[in-house]
Parts: structure tokens; C-alpha cells; sequence
């Protein structure tokens, strides 16, 4: 009897806890609680977007359109889908990483479903005009989704004023636990469930709940907005420091993506002359953590698809160098980086 008790009060607490959490993210991206899924991460809720609606709105048409910049999550999803008949506009993007608008209403057709862009970039922190993206979408009557992973607590995402359908984002990237991601639906839209079981999730994700990681996020997403000017601030002043001095100390570099309308943490810069792979390993040495391109592509040899999408040299794209600064970053934790940067640039062109 008191076990049975128990696990009664435990599902009561679990569901109050998750249905919590949805509120959380809900009112910060604001919409509806019922509007959120939680998932396993980003790349999960891109997924479950992308292939949903392509499979449940097939009557209504098979074409979509993304950029050639987009994270593998969704590059990877588009061609899967072109493997079973689904046609995919790759968009082009300017040397900054931005698309242009004009390109974007030109490649709409009478069987267009979807438009899938990306809120900022996970290379080189590019953010895309989402806002006018959105307007395109809902004048032509075409669902939205934005994979928002990198764009969450460090861009304000308002849903309704944005016309976004559907948005995923993962938690670890606004300093919530692993192996839980959220996607936002807008009420009304169908979209085919990918996983078979229980009916989890209103039925549209099967699969046990991972509460302490619902919960987590729901946290971190409620920290990540309520120091959201102070902590974008430092980021930004952090990142425009580096770069200012890496342009100054340090010849023949090339900064990647645009100037200002970029992440606040993001610095992408490519060192000519320079292999990143070896320029990472001598920083790994020095207790410096960096990535060559995408995180999520360490141990590819090729150079980056993002930087080739800008026009970026194959040479200079090998010499790629992103940086990105976080929440116990300091002014003393930029100046080892330059001062170690310049030392074994200098040392790897000799």
C-alpha cells in the first residue's frame, strides 16, 4: 500500500514538474504550454519538424526550402527526404552568411510546404532576418520552422510577432542538461509522429519523459532570460575585444561571417598559412578549448560547408579558428588566448 502510495504522489510530482517546465519555455518564447514537445536535443525536434510536416501534408505538396548553411540536423534531414521524392531548395547566402529575401520569395512554388532557415548559425553566429522570413512564409501561406539551438538565451524569440510555426532548441546550449531538446508546434499544425509507443508527448513523441532533463531545462531557459542583458553585454564586449586584437596582432586573418549582426559569442576567424587542426591541438595544450568549424563535425577532414557556402577560400577554410565565450569567460581568459594565439600562429607558418 505505501509503495503504491508512493509511486501515485512520484507521477503526480513528475507531471506537475514537466507541465512546469512547459510553462517556462512557453511563456519565453511566447506561446501556449500545449504548444511545446520535449524531445532528446536539437537534432531530434529538427527532425520531428522537418519529416513531420513533410509526411503529413504530401497531399498538399513535396517541395521545401532551407539554405546551404544549415546544421547537419536539418541538411541531413532534407536528404533523406529528397531520397523519397521530396524536392529541396539549397538557398544561396551572401559573404556574410545572411540569405537575401528576394532569392528566398523567388524559389517559392505552387507546392512549397515548408521553409526551414535557421535563426543564427552555429559556425559563424551569422543571425538570418527571421522576422521577414516569416512574414514570406505566412503571405504565401507556407509553414515556418527555425532550428533556434544556438539562437536560444542569446536572442529574444517571440513566436507570434515572428510568424514561426515551428522552432526547435536543445538545453545544453543555454547551460541546461544534455540529451534534452524542445520543439514548439503552433496549435492547429499536423505533424506525423517519427516514434512509435506510448503516447507520450500528446501523442506526437512516444518514449519515457526524461523529467530531471525537462526540468533542467525549464530552468535554464528561466535563468538564461532573466540575465539575458548582462550576459549577452559581456559576451559581446568579450568577443569584439578578441577580435579587434587578433586583427590587429596577427596578420593575414579573414574574420568569418558578419561584423555585428552575429551572436554575441561567436568569433570565427581563419588563420592563413595555418592548419586549425594543428592550432587546435598546440591550444588544447595550453588548456584552450576551440573548434575548427561546426562542433558537431570534429574528425571531418574537409573543409566546413558553411564557410565554403560564403565564398571562403578551401585554404582559408582550413585555417578556420571559432572561439566561442560563455558565462565564466573573463577579460584575463581572452588575453592568454591572444597571447597564445599569436605565439603559435607565428610558430606553425615558420
Amino acid at each position: 500500500m505505501g509503495m503504491h502510495l508512493l509511486c501515485i504522489v512520484n507521477g503526480r510530482e513528475t507531471k506537475k514538474a514537466t507541465h512546469l517546465a512547459r510553462e517556462k519555455v512557453a511563456k519565453l518564447i511566447n506561446c501556449k504550454p500545449k504548444e511545446i514537445y520535449f524531445t532528446s536535443c536539437g537534432s531530434e525536434s529538427d527532425n520531428l519538424a522537418i519529416k513531420g510536416v513533410c509526411y503529413k501534408n504530401k497531399q498538399k505538396g513535396n517541395h521545401i526550402i532551407t539554405t546551404k548553411i544549415e546544421h547537419p540536423a536539418v541538411l541531413h534531414t532534407c536528404q533523406t527526404l529528397e531520397k523519397q521524392g521530396v524536392e529541396v531548395t539549397y538557398l544561396n547566402v551572401d559573404s556574410n552568411g545572411c540569405i537575401s529575401i528576394y532569392e528566398l520569395e523567388n524559389a517559392i512554388k505552387q507546392n512549397t510546404i515548408l521553409i526551414s532557415i535557421m535563426t543564427a548559425n552555429n559556425e559563424i553566429g551569422t543571425i538570418q532576418p527571421i522576422k521577414e522570413i516569416g512574414k514570406i512564409a505566412k503571405k504565401h501561406n507556407i509553414l515556418f520552422h527555425t532550428d533556434s539551438v544556438q539562437a536560444i538565451g542569446n536572442i529574444k524569440i517571440d513566436v507570434e510577432e515572428m510568424n514561426i510555426d515551428l522552432l526547435s532548441m536543445s538545453a545544453h546550449k543555454f547551460y541546461g542538461p544534455k540529451g534534452v531538446g524542445a520543439l514548439y508546434v503552433k496549435e492547429g499544425i499536423e505533424f506525423e509522429k517519427l516514434q512509435d509507443g506510448g503516447h507520450q508527448e500528446r501523442d506526437k513523441r512516444a518514449g519515457t519523459e526524461n523529467v530531471a532533463g525537462i526540468v533542467g531545462l525549464g530552468e535554464a531557459i528561466e535563468l538564461a532570460y532573466k540575465n539575458f542583458d548582462n550576459y549577452n553585454e559581456k559576451l559581446k564586449s568579450l568577443r569584439d575585444y578578441y577580435i579587434s586584437q587578433i586583427e590587429e596582432k596577427i596578420p593575414n586573418v579573414k574574420l568569418n561571417g558578419d561584423r555585428t549582426n552575429r551572436l554575441p559569442g561567436n568569433a570565427n576567424i581563419s588563420f592563413e598559412g595555418v592548419n586549425s587542426e594543428e592550432l587546435l591541438f598546440k591550444l588544447d595544450e595550453k588548456g584552450i578549448c576551440a573548434s575548427g568549424g561546426s562542433a558537431c563535425s570534429t574528425g571531418n577532414p574537409s573543409p566546413s560547408h558553411v564557410l565554403m557556402a560564403l565564398g571562403v577560400s578551401s585554404k582559408m577554410a582550413k585555417g578556420a579558428l571559432r572561439v566561442t565565450f560563455g558565462l565564466e569567460n573573463t577579460k584575463e581568459d581572452v588575453d592568454y588566448l591572444i597571447e597564445n594565439l599569436i605565439q603559435i600562429v607565428s610558430d606553425l607558418r615558420k
